[in-house]
């Protein structure tokens, strides 16, 4: 990219310098998840603004800011000093300056550094700008499909890492078994194959696993969740590299089968009676072993119900 770097700063100046970008601001610059190709003209803009890039490493940031042939005056800013970092970055837009914060990858603040530092900025009055780009989530949804079910409606849940913890994490994985929904995954690669014995719990619900997204060993696969840990094991390489998932909703007659029966209504029935919804539904989960999902849209439905007919 070095031999066209000029041109590129230049259609990046053609492109965004009408734009007003204010000092006393921070910007909140997305940046590639692998490809350099993948930079946007308006972040390369306010890169080359930036009286400061605010990052998470400063020995990647300074090798990814030399691909497009710029040189600024670095801050860290991670996990470890973010609180105290930010102040430093509040003081210098207190001073006028504009500063730009990158994360390794992507957009910041999105299970990355970057979050604490805009409350700091915003706490202070001050203004936060957010600067779009490359994303794994948006990625990865744009080829997954939905390869069971023939289509779905676009919506998902974002749960990002899960827990470290193995029972947490196995926690959170019965979560997303008892929620139809499409739900989207972050992990590294040496927690991906603890993450895949926990899914295989899902059984025959779809995944699309992205790895190394953007990147020359880019590899996108759709599976079920009971085949996903056979999946890493055929290939040595499948476990380098960051990892995007998405486990997709359950099929119509999978949720259709999830509706109660007429034991289960009747518990759920007596429990409202007497108790509030959220606790008539747990005790119900209690005791039928149906889950709180089901069970809380099916007590939604009955309260409705019954405001109907009082009406």
């Amino acid at each position: 990219m070095s031999a066209s770097t000029p041109s590129l700063l230049a259609a990046a100046r053609e492109a965004a310098a009408h734009q007003h970008y204010p000092q006393g601001a921070l910007y909140m610059v997305a940046t590639p998840i692998g490809n350099l190709a993948d930079i946007g003209l308006r972040a390369l803009q306010v890169l080359s603004l930036a009286d400061t890039v605010a990052c998470e490493d400063t020995r990647h940031t300074a090798s990814l800011l030399q691909g497009y042939g710029l040189h600024k005056p670095l801050l860290a800013l991670h996990e470890h000093n973010e609180a105290e970092a930010a102040q430093t970055v509040v003081q210098r837009l207190q001073e006028g300056q504009r500063v730009a914060y990158v994360s390794d990858a992507g957009t910041p603040g999105v299970s990355d550094p970057g979050a604490r530092l805009v409350s700091a900025v915003t706490a202070a009055g001050l203004r936060c700008v957010p600067i779009p780009g490359a994303s794994s989530i948006t990625a990865l949804l744009s080829v997954a499909g939905s390869p069971r079910t023939g289509g779905w409606d676009g919506r998902f849940v974002f749960a990002g890492f899960l827990s470290p913890k193995a029972a947490e994490r196995q926690r959170e994985v019965q979560h997303m078994a008892d929620d139809a929904r499409a739900c989207v995954l972050l992990e590294a690669p040496h927690r991906i194959e603890a993450l895949a014995k926990d899914l295989a719990a899902l059984g025959e619900r779809m995944l699309t696993v992205g790895r190394e997204l953007t990147k020359q060993f880019e590899e996108v696969a759709h599976l079920s969740a009971a085949s996903f840990p056979a999946w890493l094991q055929a290939n040595a390489h499948r476990t380098r590299g960051e990892f995007v998932l998405l486990v997709h909703p359950q099929a119509a007659d999978k949720a259709e089968a999830g509706a109660l029966d007429t034991a289960t209504q009747r518990t759920l029935d007596l429990l409202l009676t007497e108790l509030p919804l959220k606790t008539a539904v747990k005790l119900c989960a209690d005791i039928t072993g149906q889950p709180r999902n089901t069970l809380y849209e099916a007590a939604l439905a009955r309260r409705k119900d019954r405001q109907a007919e009082a009406d």
